[in-house]
């Protein structure tokens, strides 16, 4: 089970976001079945002094030994968030690689 925390930066997110935004993240969780995993994701919008305004989501998985984060912009935060986990879920793969090597190869003495 994944614990989500979504936190937004000078607006009220609606349910329906954080609804999509829980069920993109939730899928991330099948890369560590036995492992809580905790994500911390910061909805903001960029200030650019024009009336379009570009989304930016932060999002933070705390995973045993080290954190991954991975930080988007788009026009959307749907489409910022699904680049978003699309580039946690390589980090991911990448990550339990690197643990499972490490727990398969023989120490040198």
């Amino acid at each position: 089970m994944m614990k989500i925390q979504v936190k937004s930066v000078h607006f009220h997110a609606d349910s329906k976001l954080v609804a999509f935004i829980e069920k993109k993240l939730t899928r991330l969780s099948r890369y560590f079945d036995h492992v809580p995993v905790e994500a911390e994701v910061h909805l903001k919008l960029q200030d650019t002094g024009g009336a379009v305004r570009d989304k930016i989501t932060e999002v933070l998985l705390k995973v045993p030994g080290r954190p991954i984060m991975d930080k988007k912009t788009a026009k959307t935060f749907e489409d910022a968030i699904t680049t978003s986990t699309e580039t946690l879920k390589r980090q991911l793969v990448r990550y339990k690689e690197k643990m499972t090597d490490r727990k398969t190869t023989p120490l040198d003495l």
